[in-house]
């Protein structure tokens, strides 16, 4: 089997939507997988400006051309598993942009099969501190 091109993160069409809404209204944003605390374990929305991504925090791709991190050491537990961002109603995490539109992004996840995972293991994620 032939592996082209693995993405660690996805969305889903209602996800690029919401995204692109959010982008109209706000300009650069940036994801973070979010790792608890207070919002829950959520994939939070920010704008460029306003987020500092930290030298423990990996990128994990882009999805509807916006950054997508997370830190390095949940990624150390998520790194066998395709995150795929998607949208449903509720109300977002208390910082993150979609909180006023009456949706929430949620993160599903798959495990890669081997030969995703061997491809993976070629094309390390980019670290924030390299």
């Amino acid at each position: 089997m032939s592996v082209e091109d693995v993405s660690r993160v996805i969305a889903t069409p209602a996800a690029v939507a919401l995204i692109d809404k959010l982008k109209a209204e706000h300009g650069d944003v940036i994801f973070h997988q979010s790792g608890g605390c207070c919002d829950g374990s959520a994939p939070m929305c920010f704008p460029a400006a306003e987020f500092r991504v930290g030298a423990s925090d990996v990128k994990l791709g882009a999805i509807a051309g916006v950054p997508f991190y997370m830190s390095e050491s949940q990624f150390e537990y998520w790194q066998h598993t395709q995150l795929i961002i998607d949208v449903v109603p509720g109300n977002g995490g208390m910082f993150s942009l979609e909180r006023p539109t009456g949706l929430r992004f949620l993160t599903r996840s798959r495990l890669f099969d081997d030969a995703e995972n061997d491809w993976l293991a070629a094309h390390p994620v980019e670290r924030a501190d390299a």
